[in-house]
């Protein structure tokens, strides 16, 4: 198994610890923020003090007297009060690189398969194009179930349409009044029914919009749609042909826009899928007594112990029958603990909806599903225009995604004119960079902030090839490739990893720092971590070239190591990349 340097320490100086009668756990180490002080640190003798062990200078000398023989130490300095720095052997360090960098996921993968993690986002609605809001729950979602798959749990993503709500007698009700002779509204029609749909997604982006607003200020158009939903939802046969025909022409658009970011999912379920469970969920909330009737709607009340209200009731059936947004959740959830057999799950879904998740996840824990399954809202901010508001179009409407993909590629296209990027190249690879630039544009300025986070979208900086950005990133990952190129035709080949001089240790610490980053992303479920890394290994690898003129360097040993160190870098960066959902390039 491979080990960290912070676990090779540890373990030495736990043992140190624990021949002075100490606990081993005081042995823990970390990485020197002063690089000129140490390498790592071991402040333990500080924390054995505050537990009566005496004065810390004197216990981390006995401590260091009691380091066991090991080739991993090259000299320690104790500081008062009683600081361990320790500095490492460069052998050592080229030898743990090296197998770090030997094994494809240096060192990340476990076998977790036994762990089922369910990641839902993306939860786009039918009749509806993506606008920008759908943004973050895709990029976000994507770059988890990728960690999480590349750490080796067993993932599962579900895109979870918006597909069994009151949006969909309204679409019922708008085509029933536009085309009043399809057979799908003729209650004695008997089948089959036609096979092509009778409406493309640019019809159904026209009759929704027109249906709401009329919804709004029609009572009597309101009780229709709020009928033709619950006849849906109670399988009238033509409203749920006509319903398929609505969700496969917005699934085919669905994936057009989620393919341009490079984002997938491996189930495409919906509301409607968790129809089977609603009376299960039912009929337990009420055996259980957690449910009850209130002014003709079924809900769970949330109240402490002495009868007070934690927070609004969860309504699970209106008074009219129709069941609710929050029912439907609840039972997908107990679908996803009960069917699917879940351990963990995870809703990548706007912080907005706090209060909802809130409240079902209270409701499953009175039904006990707890027990078996952990079920987080794993909540982000909004993405707002310059003046801090929810982003917008220029005239003041909702962006399409499509549209600000389209946005993001122009802005591409000029930054790499003006850089006299591939000027050169044939217009197809050109279209290539250019979608990748914009796509790493996109998703990097998003996924570098801590997902809890609003943020105000700049698209000219974020396509900057200078700062934290995703062009960046893109740009030095090229330059390495070029680097190893240009030595490929002198023939010069990576080669065995020497002894890490000065220069290269900052660079070999970084790569090493990998599999923290991608623990601390999965363990705070937020990429922003993986995005810092990856920068910063980026800024280092620049400083190592910089001080380093690898193919210029005239000892052909040193040179293959430099060259070795370098493929690294990049493996990584790729590796790094891929897990954040960007594509990287060959050249630029």
């Amino acid at each position: 198994m491979l080990t960290t340097i912070e676990h090779d320490l540890s373990q030495l100086f736990g043992q140190a610890f624990e021949a002075n009668d100490l606990s081993f756990d005081f042995g823990a180490t970390v990485r020197c923020s002063r690089p000129e002080l140490g390498d790592f640190q071991c402040n333990g003798a500080m924390a054995a003090a505050k537990q009566g062990a005496g004065n810390p200078f004197v216990t981390a000398e006995k401590v260091v007297a009691a380091l066991p023989d090991n080739d991993i130490i090259k000299n320690v300095e104790i500081v008062r009060p009683g600081f361990i720095n320790v500095f490492l052997h460069s052998d050592y360090l080229a030898t743990k690189l090296k197998s770090f960098s030997n094994d494809h996921t240096f060192g990340c993968a476990e076998d977790l398969s036994d762990t089922k993690v369910m990641i839902d986002f993306g939860g786009p609605n039918v009749a509806k194009s993506m606008h920008v809001g759908h943004l973050r729950t895709a990029i976000i979602g994507d770059a988890l179930q990728r960690i999480f798959r590349f750490k080796g749990y067993n993932v599962v993503s579900d895109a979870h349409l918006g597909d069994w709500g009151t949006q969909m007698g309204m679409l019922i009700e708008g085509l029933k009044k536009r085309q009043p002779d399809l057979p799908y509204f003729d209650e004695n029609y008997t089948g089959p029914y036609p096979e092509e749909s009778p409406v493309t997604i640019q019809d159904l982006e026209t009759i929704y919009p027109e249906e709401s607003g009329l919804c709004k200020s029609d009572d009597a158009a309101a009780e229709k749609a709020r009928q033709a939903t619950l006849e849906l939802q109670n399988g009238r046969e033509g409203y749920r042909a006509l319903w398929k025909h609505f969700v496969e022409v917005s699934i085919a658009t669905l994936k057009r826009d989620y393919g341009e970011l490079g984002v997938t999912f491996d189930l495409w379920k919906g509301e409607s899928d968790a129809d089977p469970f609603i009376p299960k969920v039912l009929a337990e909330l009420e055996e259980k007594n957690i449910s009850i009737k209130d002014q003709g709607a079924l809900i769970v009340p949330f109240l402490d112990e002495e009868g007070e209200k934690l927070m609004p009731p969860l309504i699970l059936r209106k008074s009219d029958g129709a069941v609710m947004y929050g029912t439907t959740d609840l039972a997908t959830l107990y679908e996803r603990v009960h069917d699917d057999k879940a351990n963990i799950v995870l809703y990548v879904v706007d912080g907005r909806q706090q209060q909802h998740f809130k409240q079902v996840f209270a409701a499953a824990d009175l039904m006990g599903m707890e027990q078996s399954t952990v079920y987080e809202h794993t909540y982000f901010g909004t993405v707002n225009g310059k003046d801090g508001k929810p982003f917008k179009t220029r005239s003041g409407g909702v962006m399409k995604l499509h549209d600000l993909i389209q946005m993001a590629k122009d802005e591409a296209r000029k930054k790499l004119a003006e850089s006299n990027f591939g000027v050169d190249f044939e217009e197809a690879e050109k279209e290539d960079i250019a979608h990748k630039v914009a796509i790493s544009t996109l998703k990097f300025a998003d996924l570098r902030n801590f997902r809890i986070k609003d943020y105000i979208f700049d698209l000219e900086k974020f396509s900057e090839f200078e700062g934290k950005t995703g062009p960046y990133l893109l740009m030095q990952v090229a330059r390495i490739k070029s680097i190893l190129r240009k030595a490929a035709d002198i023939n010069a080949q990576p080669g065995e990893l020497l002894p890490t001089s000065d220069n290269e240790k900052a660079l070999t610490f970084k790569l090493l720092e990998f599999n923290g980053a991608l623990d601390k992303t999965i363990e705070k479920r937020a990429p922003h971590f993986l995005c810092e890394h990856l920068y910063n290994l980026a800024q280092d690898f620049s400083s190592f070239y910089q001080k380093q003129h690898i193919l210029k360097e005239p000892d052909e040993l040193k040179r293959a190591s430099l060259l070795k160190l370098s493929s690294i870098c990049l493996a990584q960066m790729e590796i790094g990349l891929e897990l954040l959902g960007i594509e990287t390039l060959e050249r630029m």
